[in-house]
């Protein structure tokens, strides 16, 4: 389930590199990017309530998706580069660093659904015997 396009993201983003991304692997990246989401906030958004998306559940969208198209398509991460350039954007890489996924929280935490209370605090003890 997309909840944003490939077309939004690459009007969103800045980086020629994801605006020359095929569409097939932007999908993949909004799917990385959503299931994010929705493990974070405990629900996908499928509800009535949801229609159209919230604008902060659809910034936070855009932005986890440009950070996963960008992290996807750079092969100077997968090759150990310490520092890259992508359009006017530079970054660099030491010390087994990494380019750090953005702090969506802000955005989404009106939509997250609190635990189920009657799972919270349950324990289960498992006892185990040899045969």
């Amino acid at each position: 389930m997309l909840l944003i396009t490939p077309d939004e993201l690459k009007s969103y983003s800045v980086f020629e590199s994801i605006k020359t991304r095929p569409d097939e692997m932007l999908k993949q990246d909004i799917l990385e990017a959503t299931a994010d989401i929705i493990l974070k906030v405990g629900h996908d958004f499928s509800d009535s309530e949801y229609i159209p998306l919230p604008e902060t559940v659809r910034l936070a969208l855009l932005k986890l998706s440009q950070f996963y198209a960008l992290i996807n398509g750079d092969e100077s991460i997968i090759k150990g580069y310490t520092t890259e350039k992508i359009g006017d954007y530079s970054y660099t890489l030491g010390d087994g660093s990494s380019l750090q996924k953005p702090d969506v929280y802000a955005l989404i935490k009106d939509y997250v659904k609190p635990a189920d209370p009657d799972l919270e605090g349950i324990e289960a003890k498992v006892r185990m015997r040899s045969i």
